[in-house]
């Protein structure tokens, strides 16, 4: 392992380095996709994990708190307290050293992208994967869900010396703090999930179902708010057909990608957002801009898209859950927005995304491990905090409920002042959540 300390305002931050294998030993299934050979060679046996571990100027000596970003594909935030980034560090501060971990190919995890070749042409696939076969992409890219990244953390933890430490798990970073709790127990001293307790033992079409119908409920809203925007709407939706709706990379924006605008509309000051950018001339660079911006998914985090789904099946394939479970009513109505609904043609579309279409279609066929089995659920007798948002679009209130009464010991903080991202809005639901940790709360 390899370390290196530096100095902020307030902040102590030491950096880790450290090799994990990319096969941590755990099940996979025997072949990707019908026609694959059964043994395809991984491109790399190791990786490298970078970490930071941030302490107050008073909290060389408190316990460990390692922070889960959501995604998949997000790296942790980069600490600051002088630009209030992440806005719940300070709060997490005045109780632990916060352990912030590059997942697995994100941030300086030998991260996994793409590139664009002289003046924005050729896309390509960057580091370990570039020159590999679609094959050999997939058999890599399995290894980067929830089961691979505890493995990860176990050896962080061990690293650092820690015979016990908290997770707090955001969104994806939840469901990967729900497979702790499956998996190693006796390495969690608590858990504190905040937006992020997966469904358990639901199809993959019940998700995406739900998920949808939520969306409709969210698009409604938006319209009851903003009722001038369902025919602005309807208007660029047509604009998009005719290929008129471009990125400032020159990507042509179709329908379907256009409607996945509607994200945001599952974060706090959403609504807002998008009624700002309906506002905007189609043809001016600041549309342009800011819809590129607003757009889920893309070439910044594409394990964002690769694996989405996957973190939602449970011991099955995804086969696109989301285009396969679409209502014909939002497939009809152009003013329903998308959330966390990824179509197969993004990836023919995102000149970033392309370079992975083929292992992305390798990967909808796999029958993916169980990651959140629920007697093991049962047993996972640890203290568990967790923030479940009653409207929240993308990790349904009904599903979260279901999995906090598997714990047995969960303390469920139920609320409608927030949505999705809940914990980047403040310190206050990371210091209620601690509160019911520690016993000083009780609701």
């Amino acid at each position: 392992m390899q370390q290196t300390t530096e100095y902020q305002p307030g902040l102590t931050i030491r950096t880790l380095r450290l090799e994990a294998p990319v096969d941590h030993g755990l099940a996979r299934p025997p072949a990707i996709g019908p026609d694959a050979p059964a043994d395809v060679a991984l491109p790399a046996d190791t990786l490298e994990l970078f970490a930071r571990v941030v302490t107050g100027t008073d909290g060389a000596d408190k316990p460990y708190l390692v922070f889960l970003q959501g995604g998949p594909g997000g790296e942790a935030p980069r600490p600051s307290l002088t630009t209030s980034s992440p806005s719940w560090l300070r709060r997490a501060l005045q109780d632990y050293q916060v352990v912030m971990l590059d997942q697995r190919g994100t941030g300086l995890s030998t991260p996994v992208g793409s590139t664009l070749g002289p003046r924005r042409t050729a896309p390509g696939l960057t580091g370990v994967l570039a020159g590999t076969t679609p094959a050999q992409q997939a058999a890599y890219l399995q290894h980067f869900r929830a089961d691979s990244i505890v493995a990860d953390c176990e050896l962080v933890r061990q690293a650092l010396g820690a015979e016990q430490w908290t997770v707090l798990g955001q969104s994806f970073g939840g469901f990967t703090s729900l497979h702790y709790l499956a998996t190693h127990p006796e390495s969690l001293a608590g858990a504190l999930i905040t937006g992020g307790l997966p469904p358990v033992d639901h199809t993959i079409e019940e998700v995406y179902g739900t998920t949808w119908e939520l969306m409709i409920g969210k698009s409604e809203e938006h319209h009851r708010r903003f009722p001038g925007d369902r025919a602005r709407l309807a208007e660029l939706t047509e604009r998009a057909a005719a290929g008129e709706i471009v990125l400032p990379n020159g990507d042509v924006v179709s329908p379907e990608r256009f409607r996945t605008v509607g994200h945001g509309l599952g974060m706090s000051w959403g609504s807002e957002r998008l009624h700002h950018l309906l506002e905007r001339d189609h043809t001016s660079s600041a549309f342009a801009a800011d819809l590129e911006g607003m757009l889920p998914f893309g070439g910044r985090n594409p394990l964002y898209s690769v694996l989405h789904e996957s973190s939602m099946a449970d011991g099955v394939s995804t086969r696109w859950a989301a285009d396969r479970t679409m209502p014909d009513a939002v497939a009809a109505d152009p003013t329903l927005f998308g959330g966390e609904h990824l179509h197969r043609s993004l990836f023919t579309e995102d000149s970033l995304l392309a370079p992975f279409a083929e292992a992305a279609d390798l990967l909808a066929e796999v029958e993916w491990a169980e990651l959140y089995p629920a007697e093991a659920l049962r047993r996972a007798d640890v203290p568990v905090a967790a923030a479940v948002y009653s409207n929240d679009a993308y990790v349904p209130r009904d599903f979260s409920l279901e999995a906090a009464a598997l714990l047995p010991d969960a303390r469920v903080y139920e609320t409608s002042a927030h949505e999705h991202n809940g914990l980047g809005a403040g310190e206050d639901v990371l210091d209620h959540l601690i509160g019911l940790l520690q016993g000083t709360r009780w609701r």
